[in-house]
Parts: C-alpha cells; sequence; structure tokens
C-alpha cells in the first residue's frame, strides 16, 4: 500500500482548511461528508499526524496540520504551474483562478470582465469571492486579488490595471438645506457618510488637493460597510460622500450627485495583486492582462 501523500488528498486537505468544515468542502466538491472524512484520515495516517482539531462545527489546523498546510500549498501549486508551462504552446490558459474582490466594484465592474474572460478561455475555472475585509491571499488560498486603493502587505506583487480616484459628492437637495462647502476643514461640520473599506481608515479621508495632501476627520449620523448604500443615501439626501468617480459618473451626469470641493480627489487605483511565488503563472498573467485591456477599454481610466 502507498504510504506517501497523494496529490488529490492534499489538494483536498486545502480547501479543507480554507473552508474550515468537512461539510462545506463535501458540498464545493460534490462528494460526501463521509469521502472527505476518509480522504483526510488518509492524508493523516500517509504523514502519521494528526491534521485538525474537530468539533461538531467545524474543524481547525494542528500546528502539525499547519505546517502541512504551507508545503500542500506550494505542491498544488507547482503542480499546476508546472503543467502550465507544458501547456503554454496551445495559447489557452487553463485550470482554477480563484479570484477576490471589493463588493461593489466585484459586481458592477469585475463581473462583466470575468463573464466575457470566461466566453474567451473556456477552459479557465473561475471562482470569485466578493469581500469587504483585508484578505490574506496566501492564507485564504486566493491567486488574484482586484483592489482598489493601497497595496501595504508585503510578499506579494502588484500591477495597476486602471486609474481612478474617489471624490467627494452629495445631492443638490442636501447642498441646498446645508450649502456647500468651500474648505475641507468646513467637512468636520457636515454630514458625512464614512465607509469601512479595505484601504481606507473609518472616517478619515485622505486627500490631494492645491496644497499637497490633507487629512480630515469626518463623520454623521450614517455610516456603512457598502459602497451601494452609502451612495443611495447621498442621493436621498443624507450627506456628503468620499466614492471612487466609475462609482457616481453616472449620478453626477444625471444631476442626482454634484461635486464638492472638486479640488480635491483620492487617489484609488485598480490593482491586480496576487502572491509573488505565482508570477510566472500564464493563466494568472492572461487574466490581469486581459482585465487591464478591458478596462481600458470600457473607460474605467476616464476616471
Amino acid at each position: 500500500m502507498n504510504d506517501e501523500p497523494q496529490l488529490d488528498d492534499l489538494r483536498l486537505f486545502c480547501v479543507v482548511a480554507r473552508n474550515s468544515s468537512f461539510s462545506e468542502t463535501a458540498r464545493q466538491l460534490g462528494v460526501s461528508k463521509a469521502v472527505v472524512s476518509k480522504r483526510i484520515a488518509l492524508l493523516e495516517g500517509a504523514v502519521k499526524e494528526r491534521l485538525f482539531h474537530r468539533t461538531t462545527r467545524k474543524v481547525s489546523l494542528t500546528a502539525q496540520g499547519e505546517i502541512v498546510h504551507q508545503w500542500a500549498q506550494r505542491i498544488v501549486e507547482d503542480v499546476e504551474l508546472m503543467g502550465e508551462a507544458l501547456s503554454r504552446e496551445r495559447a489557452e490558459p487553463s485550470g482554477l483562478l480563484r479570484i477576490c474582490s471589493s463588493t461593489g466594484f466585484g459586481r458592477c465592474r469585475l463581473a462583466p470582465a470575468l463573464s466575457e474572460l470566461a466566453r474567451r478561455f473556456p477552459r479557465l475555472e473561475i471562482q470569485v469571492e466578493l469581500l469587504d475585509r483585508p484578505v490574506d491571499l496566501i492564507d485564504e488560498g486566493f491567486q488574484l486579488d482586484i483592489r482598489i486603493g493601497q497595496v501595504r502587505e508585503g510578499g506579494v506583487i502588484k500591477r495597476r490595471i486602471a486609474r481612478n480616484r474617489r471624490i467627494l459628492c452629495a445631492s443638490p437637495a442636501y447642498i441646498e438645506r446645508f450649502g456647500m462647502p468651500q474648505s475641507l476643514d468646513e467637512l468636520k461640520a457636515h454630514r458625512c457618510i464614512p465607509i469601512r473599506e479595505r484601504d481606507q481608515d473609518f472616517g478619515r479621508w485622505e486627500l490631494e488637493g492645491p496644497g499637497g495632501a490633507a487629512v480630515v476627520k469626518v463623520g454623521g449620523p450614517l455610516s456603512a460597510n457598502n459602497g451601494e448604500i452609502v451612495r443611495q443615501w447621498a442621493i436621498d439626501g443624507h450627506g456628503i460622500i468620499l466614492r471612487s468617480t466609475w462609482d457616481v459618473r453616472g449620478e453626477i451626469e444625471a444631476g442626482r450627485l454634484v461635486a464638492v470641493l472638486p479640488d480635491y480627489a483620492q487617489p484609488a487605483d485598480v490593482w491586480a495583486v496576487f502572491p509573488s511565488r505565482l508570477s510566472v503563472s500564464a493563466k494568472l498573467r492572461i487574466c490581469v492582462e486581459f482585465l487591464e485591456d478591458w478596462f481600458a477599454q470600457s473607460g474605467l481610466n476616464a476616471g
């Protein structure tokens, strides 16, 4: 009997570690929970270590499991990269591509682009998760993060795929009722609607203007962690928001929102972020280049 860890078991182990659940892994893979449990037991027998702490609700990695997980991720990724290297002459990317992005951008801009990517490259298997929180690409098993704003962490490669900025705006009704701010300092006395996003400190707006970089602390009776909600509240006249040009351009053109302090804006370019060890991935390169072209043609860079 072969007591070496099997590649399929390592791959399944990574999914269980990501989900912290045998049941969810079974659901995703279309197999029974018993099959998942059996394959994990075989892997534990092969490495002669217990890999998970098990409870009735979830599983978590043991100290030995953490070590195996680090190596398993590398092994699975290396095998996939080997397959890509052997098939590059087909010029058709294939295999799984796990992508994450923020909710608003993911729904409105990224989803249509990935729809066309899937149509153009049918051998790709694309999984997307929209998350309005910081993401650890390696630990969470993502190969690509399409991110708006700053990229602070190390160990990753970033490539700008579209230029973007955030601008201040409010509804005409709000301006008529509360007046138009004439300086950043006046924003402190206004009803602003802050949003919790990956790259922003809550209620702390960093802007660039004629005098260079400036920071203003804002607040108001409303706040949210979803950009679509914040935009609608601004349209309804509840306050001033700081949103990406792609998100509010149509509302400004239609007159539902007006620019506030137009000399000020916040740089918020769109970045493709991926682990440095995947820099040789053909499917990742093709995907990033496709998105760069897509956003350029869709006019996103115009903001």
